[in-house]
């Protein structure tokens, strides 16, 4: 669906900010979530994010929307879309967008029914800086904007430590079954099919009511991750506490952090340093890492000039609440006759969501999992009039179909030769934790029982 209406922003100012970051954030939260479609990003103030660029950046209500169920030629749609009226676009991208990139299939079950790719140009911008706000408006003038954020309560908005009724979360995959399908692809591995595969796994609970937003706030709080997001399309949401970012442009240069490599946070400050030094000389963690890194090289080398591809970052290890991650940064320069669109193509889905080589990895990862993946390992980000971009990789995160009732999160790991099953899965339940302790669930205990869901033995 495309649907053309107005393009301009004929109201734009910028203010300092009278009140704390944190207290304007909260109030911009609670103005924005009357508006159908909303984008809300929050970097968390992260600060070893050397790329991130706002505080937060919201969209709020749409004067044009792009919207598409079906994948043949969805990138050339969204360049046509944003190129009758280059200015702000807030979207996602979901992993079954593979299909439009290559001559895969989606066949899986999918109880979230999201949209292939959504895209909208805002009413309303808030670009929110450390010191500053600007506001770009095709309504109220901005002085309006900024008194009817104001109104809200400018203290940081209370949040329950509890939510009243905890979702029953089902496995998708039964543990045995999670077991014995890491194991046949360690198989696949031995016979040289793919050198590493990412498997994922869903846990649903259906019938469920929440407070979208309230739940966001408790995850973003418990996260506070740097490429945080809170999307909303009428009945559908999307809370993500992603701490990877997937590509970004900045003027000519492309920026991908690839995020091979995870480890709990320690008790104390002692086992903290230990566990870093655990993940960073990880031989295993690094043979993930690298070979994510060689993917993303060539991914990027299809889009950029010769010779400009560099690894900016090998093993970084970042800081997260409940984990450490080696994060690596691949960066190139896009080469003039490739527009910017063609760029995220020719990069999509993140390597570090499939697997290398990456076709045969995605073919895998449509046989061995059970759930269609949709927005999750996609992306969800922006697009700025001047044709910069920063989309990161929807890990770590809810969705929630308020219709249907269902709510749903999908959680993985690379499987490579020496891969342990026990260990995969139970670093699949580390990557869970945040979740869950949003959701008020203290352990994995009640989405880890594989007797909750009787799982159909495909592919093995």
């Amino acid at each position: 669906m495309v649907k053309k209406l107005t393009n301009s922003y004929p109201k734009v100012a910028s203010f300092p900010l009278a009140v704390p970051l944190e207290s304007f954030k909260a109030a911009c939260l609670e103005w924005a979530a009357q508006f159908d479609p909303l984008a809300c990003y929050d970097s968390n103030s992260y600060k070893a994010d050397r790329y991130g660029k706002y505080e937060a950046l919201i969209g709020a209500g749409a004067t044009d929307v792009f919207s598409l169920t079906e994948a043949p030629g969805t990138f050339a749609q969204l360049k046509d879309w944003y190129e009758q009226a280059p200015n702000w676009a807030f979207g996602f991208l979901s992993y079954d967008l593979k299909n439009d990139v290559e001559q895969l299939q989606s066949e899986n079950s999918d109880g979230l029914a999201f949209p292939l790719i959504h895209f909208f140009r805002p009413i309303y911008v808030l670009e929110v800086y450390a010191d500053s706000v600007r506001i770009h408006s095709q309504a109220d003038a901005p002085e309006q904007v900024l008194s009817q954020i104001l109104a809200f309560d400018q203290e940081p908005q209370y949040i329950p430590a509890s939510i009243q009724s905890i979702p029953n979360f089902q496995a998708k995959i039964s543990k045995k079954a999670y077991l014995e399908r890491v194991e046949k692809i360690r198989d696949h591995i031995i016979a040289g099919d793919v050198y590493e595969m990412n498997f994922c796994q869903e846990f649903f609970a259906e019938n469920v009511t929440i407070n979208p937003l309230t739940l966001f706030k408790r995850l973003n709080r418990v996260g506070a991750a740097p490429l945080s997001a809170y999307y909303r399309l009428q009945d559908q949401y999307l809370l993500s506490a992603s701490p990877e970012r997937f590509i970004q442009k900045t003027g000519t240069q492309l920026i991908s952090q690839p995020i091979k490599g995870t480890i709990r946070r320690g008790a104390n400050e002692k086992e903290d340093h230990y566990l870093q030094s655990q993940l960073y000389y990880s031989e295993k963690d690094r043979a993930e890492n690298i070979m994510i890194v060689d993917l993303v090289r060539n991914d990027l080398a299809r889009s950029c000039v010769p010779g400009t591809i560099r690894v900016e970052e090998l093993f970084g290890i970042y800081t997260f609440q409940q984990v450490f991650q080696m994060i690596s940064t691949v960066s190139g320069t896009l080469k003039p006759d490739v527009h910017f669109i063609d760029a995220l193509k020719l990069a999509f889905p993140m390597g570090s969501m499939t697997g290398a080589p990456k076709i045969m990895s995605m073919q895998l990862i449509e046989a061995y999992e059970e759930s269609r993946r949709g927005l999750y390992s996609g992306a969800v980000g922006y697009i700025t009039p001047d044709g910069d971009f920063d989309f990161n990789v929807v890990i770590r995160s809810l969705q929630y179909n308020a219709e249907k009732a269902y709510l749903s999160y999908q959680v993985g790991g690379a499987i490579v030769f020496d891969s342990d099953p026990q260990a995969e899965y139970e670093e699949c339940l580390l990557k869970a934790k945040g979740i869950l302790s949003a959701l008020g669930i203290q352990d994995n205990s009640s989405t880890s029982n594989p007797n909750k869901r009787r799982s159909s033995q495909k592919a093995g």
